[in-house]
């Protein structure tokens, strides 16, 4: 026997619309998640036999995955915008969501996306936490520079050493000042500490992954870019080509054409924006080793300018990437 569950999932509660195969009879109920048993009441179904539930793709939906995948259940994630477009009416509420989305799956029409591993998950989650990390760094150090340079002390980028940061500690400042800077020193120390466990932990993993060493050979691709490279693209086989990986990462150029006119735009920033960025890093340190790769920024770099040279830069990267 199986059991279908479609789940209008929110924050706070999901509403269900479930039937079994062996009675075909649709029920609907609706859970709390701080009040009610959420765990127990997929438990009692589970036992029933296979269970598939499907809902939107969320970002508060993590824990809830994490709980069927225990429970061993089969997951469907839909694409909400496609959900919506199957809707045959323009009311809208809960139940009618999870009825539509139990009626698409008993249909065979309903628009799955991929779904990451746990241990894609995971790393990507590491390389997310470590780039907030990486902005609280930065505007600490550009707080400490501001306070320095209203004193008369130019750091520029020799703060992160103990030597520059000795030098900030030992400046007269009234006292208001004194306890924000003795503060701030403090906070940079345990930020660069926590930055380094994250990396450590990161360098471990690349360590055990073939495919993370292969596209560290590439100049420019270093731990963090081959780690978000592997992790964000997963599964490289449901990619057709380069330009269907170019377009999942955002580095598709907008068209806005009708009749004879024909205009591309700027990059479509679709998918992941973590992945971009590590990947415009790069490439400005592949353009500096990789001569067709340098051709290619110079040449841009005079007609279109830096920003549309760095992205064009990061896009052939990408496609490398993928071919390795």
């Amino acid at each position: 026997m199986t059991v279908y569950i479609g789940v209008d999932f929110h924050a706070r509660k999901q509403m269900l619309s479930y039937l079994t195969t062996e009675d075909g009879e649709i029920q609907q109920i609706e859970l709390l998640h701080e009040e009610d048993d959420v765990r127990g009441f997929y438990e009692q179904l589970r036992s029933q036999g296979r269970m598939i539930v499907g809902f939107e793709s969320s970002g508060y939906a993590a824990w809830f995955e994490e709980m069927l995948e225990e429970l061993d259940c089969e997951i469907w994630v839909g694409h909400a915008a496609q959900i919506r477009k199957c809707a045959r009416r323009r009311q809208k509420n809960d139940r009618r969501d999870a009825d539509l989305i139990l009626e698409l799956m008993l249909r065979g029409d309903f628009p799955r996306i991929y779904r990451y591993s746990r241990a894609n998950r995971e790393v990507l989650q590491q390389l997310r936490y470590r780039q907030r990390l990486v902005k609280m760094r930065t505007m600490t150090i550009n707080s400490l520079r501001f306070m320095a340079a209203s004193r008369g002390l130019t750091l520029r980028g020799k703060l992160q050493s103990q030597r520059g940061q000795d030098r900030v500690l030992a400046l007269a400042l009234p006292t208001p000042l004194d306890q924000q800077r003795n503060e701030l020193c403090r906070l940079l120390m345990e930020l660069e500490q926590k930055i380094e466990t994250v990396e450590e932990v990161l360098s471990q993993t690349a360590a055990a992954d073939e495919k993370v060493k292969r596209l560290r050979t590439h100049p420019g691709i270093g731990l963090l870019t081959g780690l978000g490279l592997v992790h964000t693209l997963a599964s490289i086989e449901r990619f057709a080509n380069g330009r269907k990986v170019t377009a999942y990462a955002g580095f598709d150029p907008v068209e806005d054409s009708t009749g004879e006119r024909r205009r591309m735009g700027s990059i479509s920033k679709q998918g992941s924006r973590l992945l971009r960025s590590l990947l415009v890093e790069a490439g400005q340190v592949a353009a500096r080793h990789d001569d067709e790769l340098g051709q290619v920024y110079r040449r841009l770099l005079v007609r279109r300018g830096h920003a549309t040279a760095k992205v064009a830069v990061a896009r052939r990267l990408l496609v490398r990437a993928f071919i390795m």
